[in-house]
């Protein structure tokens, strides 16, 4: 008797996953090409700036104590600087500088050509996969939030 069929959502899961490893491995090396830690590579990688310390936090699904270390070790490499949100004063704004925008653009380059050599399927295919994964993005379960309702 053949073992039972796992369940679809099974089997993305884990591709998901797999690819996602793929994909972080190719991250990190491209960050390491242009001497970046990954948590600030994913920082300058992720975020549309100037962004509120706060925002740089649930971007990257860490603690606001966290996000600290990170933008200080930014700072350091004259990657961006802090300064007061005009509407709000008590908000620091995190801004790219000059430099900083230069090593994001390098970065999301290297990305980019990683990320082609996961993504070997052909042009037509790669457009499925993104309309579908979108709408997985996009859904929203019972309650109307984005992700796990456990």
């Amino acid at each position: 008797m053949p073992p039972p069929q796992r369940p679809a959502h099974d089997e993305i899961s884990a591709m998901v996953f797999q690819v996602a490893e793929r994909l972080r491995h190719c991250f990190n090396a491209a960050a390491s090409r242009l001497d970046l830690p990954p948590a600030q590579a994913q920082a300058l990688a992720t975020n549309r700036f100037p962004a509120p310390m706060r925002r740089l936090a649930e971007v990257l699904a860490c603690d606001a104590s966290n996000i600290t270390g990170i933008v200080d070790g930014l700072e350091r490499r004259g990657l961006v600087h802090r300064e007061p949100d005009p509407g709000d004063r008590r908000v620091k704004l995190v801004v790219l500088t000059e430099e900083g925008e230069r090593r994001r653009q390098a970065l999301l380059s290297h990305v980019s050509e990683a990320s082609a050599q996961v993504f070997t399927l052909p042009e037509t295919d790669q457009r499925a996969l993104r309309d579908l994964l979108a709408r997985v993005v996009e859904a929203r379960p019972e309650g109307g939030r984005p992700g796990c309702a456990l």
